[in-house]
């Protein structure tokens, strides 16, 4: 398997505004093939559709196991976070999804600012603690993932890695990292960064990064490439890095990860959500569903599973690989206000997407 891929010319994005309605009839017809119809679940009355933007896998793992107990059929569309939380602002009160799931916050607040979820059940809010879920009680945590610098260790030792994400901006860095600007995932630090350091200062780390750094097309691809000794590091999720490790290494045995802590936008911990849609005719069965994965099985099947995603609920530690999420020491963000509009506007502005 080749570990060079090939580098992407930044693109404007087609995420605009004005497309949503025609962006989300696209993707309701390329996630149609994914989807399991009433008629193969027999007809179930209490059937339930999961509008599913997490991995297929772990979500298909929480889906077997819930229905092994409950006895309620769920029918999965899977797709991306952005083209699906666009789909169902299009679907309004028609849409036919009782559950929403996300890789990252800020569709979830897209979702939750168009008024579509109902508040989560209070049981359910209970088992995750409030660092992990927004402040409004209309969506909650189900999993998350951290920010990390992964870097070559061939060229770059501990003493000459960033200190904060923002330092990424400096001239002795041009040229030298990379980052997936089109991706939910980048797109949701980004959120974060504005959130904690304001728009002025968003604004110059991003231009700096379209000067300075280095597209590549999803963090699988950042990661190859830092391996490959194609560029010196890049901004990526924990995960990608821990999953390769688990395949043998392939493309990781070069690298290693550096976590910003102290705080820093660079240790933001981004937080996968989960939510009943206000306008579902199965608001128990859906419930019933959100309470399962966040609580103890659920998060389990999290713990020991191959996403390598952290468990926020029920007291669940994270597989004994990872790095502790009490250790990351994570800045404070309300996952509620992550602001994925203007954040795609500032992007589009320094010519990133």
């Amino acid at each position: 398997m080749s570990t060079t891929p090939s580098r992407h010319r930044w693109t404007r994005s087609a995420l605009v505004a004005g497309a949503l309605g025609v962006a989300a009839l696209l993707t309701l017809s390329a996630c149609s093939s994914n989807d399991t119809s009433d008629g193969e679940s027999g007809g179930d009355p209490n059937a339930i559709t999961v509008y599913n933007a997490q991995h297929e896998s772990l979500t298909q793992e929480w889906v077997d196991e819930f229905t092994a107990e409950t006895g309620i059929t769920v029918n999965l569309r899977n797709g991306g976070d952005t083209e699906m939380a666009n789909q169902l602002i299009a679907e309004g009160e028609r849409s036919p999804a009782d559950v929403f799931l996300t890789e990252n916050s800020p569709a979830m607040a897209a979702v939750e600012d168009a008024g579509l979820f109902t508040d989560v059940a209070p049981e359910t809010l209970a088992q995750v603690p409030e660092q992990y879920r927004p402040s409004t009680g209309k969506w909650t945590g189900i999993a998350a993932r951290s920010t990390v610098f992964v870097y070559n260790t061939g060229a770059l030792t501990p003493d000459r890695l960033p200190q904060s994400l923002l330092d990424l901006q400096n001239p002795e860095w041009k040229g030298r990292w990379a980052a997936s600007p089109s991706g939910a995932d980048f797109q949701a630090i980004v959120a974060a960064l504005l959130d904690l350091r304001g728009e002025d200062a968003t604004r110059a780390w991003l231009d700096a990064m379209k000067a300075g750094a280095v597209p590549y097309k999803g963090n699988t691809a950042v990661l190859k490439a830092v391996n490959a000794g194609e560029i010196d590091g890049g901004v990526i999720y924990h995960y990608y890095w821990f999953g390769d490790q688990a395949k043998g290494g392939e493309n990781s045995n070069n690298t290693q990860l550096h976590y910003f802590r102290n705080e820093d936008p660079g240790a933001f911990v981004s937080v996968s959500g989960g939510g009943v849609l206000a306008s579902s005719s199965h608001q128990q069965q859906a419930q019933e569903f959100l309470k399962f994965i966040t609580g103890k099985k659920g998060q389990e099947i999290l713990q020991t599973g191959t996403s390598f995603e952290y468990p926020v609920g029920s007291d669940v530690a994270a597989n004994p690989a990872l790095v502790p999420l009490a250790e990351l020491q994570a800045p404070a963000v309300d996952p509620s206000t992550l602001d994925s509009a203007k954040v795609t506007q500032l992007m589009t502005d320094a010519g990133l997407i």
